[in-house]
This record gives structure tokens, sequence and C-alpha cells, in this order.
């Protein structure tokens, strides 16, 4: 198991705040996570090739198309949105 300061220090590192009974919790968790690693390493990955994932599935595209706009569908539009300005979305300032 890891000791309490090894905890604290973890916890620092990751900004994490904790109270004496979850670093007794997290003690027995991070020995158990680590324990487990361990019995990843005795796994023999001999000639096994590296993989990014398992499924067989590939990330499909699709050509970004825009549809045909008019002044129907645009007023439409800005009857839906909260305020207008000028023809346009009126948004709050994220920047100043």
């Amino acid at each position: 198991m890891l000791s309490r300061e090894q905890v604290e220090h973890i916890a620092n590192l990751s900004r994490i705040g904790l109270d004496n009974k979850d670093k007794d919790r997290f003690a027995k968790d991070l020995a158990a996570i680590l324990s487990f690693i361990d019995k990843l390493k005795e796994v023999d990955i001999e000639g096994v090739e590296p993989m990014a994932q398992a499924t067989g599935l590939r990330s499909v595209t699709r050509v970004d198309e825009g549809f045909k706009r008019n002044e129907q569908s645009r007023a439409r539009l800005l009857a839906n949105a909260p305020e207008s300005k000028d023809g346009y979305i009126k948004v709050k300032t994220v920047f100043e």
C-alpha cells in the first residue's frame, strides 16, 4: 500500500484536496491500480502489433456542403433568435 506521504504528494500534483478518510481510501485504490499494472507487465507481447482501436471501424468523413439560403429561411432563423441586429443574431460579448 502507498504511504500517506505518497498519497498527499500525488494529490498535491493533481490539485486534489483530500481529508484523512479520503487519503486512506485513495492509498488502497492507488495500490490496487499499481498492482494491476504490475500484472499487465507480465503479459508476453512479443510480436504483437500496436493498435489504436479494437473495433476495426474507420472514421467516416463526408463533404461539407452548405444549404441554399434565401431571405425566407434567413427571416425564419432570425425570428427564432432571442435578439438580432442588422440581419445577424446578436450574442453576448466573449472578449472585451
